[in-house]
């Protein structure tokens, strides 16, 4: 399996006519969080600071917590709130506990009551825009959080006890720090490694190995890859790295920036073109665009197709689908060729499961220690075990018996040391990323319905909007 030439790979995609173009949803629906009042007349009053109580919680007043159930359920943070009631027997039977799919529709009303709830999971295909939450100023800083004692060793901040850049990932604009994401990521493309030993293959390290393996899955009525179609902004979850892998970090912080042109660097052009390829040799699996993100994973899971882009939660959510001998794994994005400004292994991981503190929380101090009682060794161990995926917790995996995907993705994780990136646009703009970049361009694209380069012109003016848009905030990489 050799590879071509740098021109012949990065040219071998042609333009083909377009076939049409959906309508793509307007922002608002995804980024219209109101107002809401600056009043603090219902805030419960703070308790009294102590070694065991750092942050000042009252310790009998109710807690109210949203979690959004999707990949990882709700147990956990079920679990965690019998932990907090434990610690403050007096709000036993206080804590309100709502699970939901749903987060932008049954809070936004609450927002814009000035009602929200004291801790919000905020994911899913309703999540609402940090961009818009933060520019309106509507979220506690958690800073207190972060430098309050770790629930395992008082002698540390909980800053210091977590993983390499999720703090800077809650920062928006400068010190504060609006968002603690919970989860610990690895994005990539996912596979059967028992499916793959079957057949006798190996995990593609280039792009055109990729391009073989599919083909010869082909043969055997197997697709190359599955996607899901109605949400394709996961797609993103292997393209981004995979651009980041061919160009550098930097094609990645412009994007992320909306700088001039952005999406126009060759690497952008090469991966979106390689990608094409996918569909235009008919390596997709038939369907994939009509498909929910359940089904297309539950078609991966029985062996319809070898990948799926996918994030380190898709080992729960396919968990009732997947055989017991599938040996799930994740693969960092191949090697387009000997050009590539990082090396194979490079790969995205970063915080998910987005937790943040709303300003108007009645109890916004139980919130945030709920928090830091979840980044206590205990809590973490059982997500890791019930949902199989790191926490932010650094470590915290000594004597867990991890299941294969996890055990992959740390691998994985461990052996891409520094060449980690960390793409920050499906934070900094959701509607950007998911409805517009996502549903308008990258899900025409990998049907059949855009070309790359009509897909590369229509993002960048997506992008272009949005930099110009003066009701959105803008952030930057520092």
């Amino acid at each position: 399996m050799g590879s071509t030439s740098d021109f012949g790979r990065r040219d071998l995609v042609k333009r083909s006519a377009a076939l049409g173009l959906i309508a793509v949803p307007s922002l608002g629906a995804l980024s219209a969080c109101a107002s809401g009042g600056d009043s603090d007349g219902d805030k419960v009053d703070k308790g009294t600071k102590s070694e065991k109580n750092p942050l000042a919680v009252n310790e009998s007043a109710g807690l109210d917590v949203v979690i959004f159930d999707g990949g990882f359920g709700d147990a956990y943070a079920k679990d965690a709130e019998k932990e907090f009631e434990k610690r403050y027997p007096k709000t036993a039977g206080k804590i309100k506990h709502t699970a939901t799919q749903k987060i932008q529709t049954t809070l936004q009303p609450r927002f814009n009551g000035g009602t929200p709830p004291d801790l919000i999971d905020n994911s899913g295909a309703e999540q609402m825009d940090f961009g818009t939450l933060v520019g309106k100023g509507q979220l506690t800083d958690l800073t207190p959080l972060l430098d309050a004692p770790s629930i395992d060793d008082p002698s540390k901040k909980v800053r210091d006890t977590l993983r390499e850049g999720v703090v800077e990932m809650g920062r928006f604009d400068g010190k504060p720090v609006w968002v603690l994401y919970y989860a610990y990521t690895v994005y990539g493309i996912w596979y059967s490694r028992s499916l793959l030993a079957k057949h006798g293959w190996e995990y593609p390290e280039t792009w055109d190995d990729m391009l073989k393996l599919c083909k010869e899955a082909k043969k055997k009525d197997i697709a190359g890859w599955t996607y899901p179609g109605k949400y394709p902004y996961y797609l993103p979850f292997s393209l981004y790295p995979f651009i980041g892998k061919i160009g550098g970090r930097e094609v990645l912080d412009s994007i992320d920036n909306l700088e001039p042109n952005a999406w126009k660097h060759p690497a952008v052009k090469a991966a979106f073109e390689a990608y094409y390829e996918l569909y235009r040799k008919g390596y997709i699996l038939e369907g994939t665009p009509s498909q929910s993100h359940t089904e297309a994973q539950t078609d991966w899971t029985q062996g319809k197709a070898l990948f799926i882009p996918n994030g380190s939660w898709v080992e729960n959510e396919a968990k009732k689908t997947t055989p017991d001998d599938f040996q799930m794994a994740v693969g960092a994005p191949p090697s387009l060729d000997d050009g590539d400004k990082m090396p194979f292994g490079t790969i995205w991981a970063s915080g998910g499961e987005p937790f943040i503190v709303p300003k108007n929380a009645r109890n916004p101090q139980g919130g945030m220690e709920l928090l830091r009682i979840m980044l206590g060794k205990k809590s973490s161990q059982n997500f890791i075990q019930q949902v199989s995926s790191l926490t932010s917790l650094n470590g915290g995996t000594e004597g867990v018996d991890l299941p294969s995907g996890l055990a992959s993705a740390q691998e994985l994780l461990t052996k891409a040391g520094p060449n980690v990136l960390n793409p920050r646009i499906q934070d900094w703009y959701v509607g950007l990323n998911k409805q517009q970049i996502g549903i308008g361009a990258l899900g025409e694209m990998m049907a059949g319905r855009m070309t790359p380069a009509e897909a590369i012109k229509k993002i960048q003016k997506f992008a272009d909007d949005t930099a110009k848009d003066d009701s959105v905030t803008k952030y930057k990489h520092s």
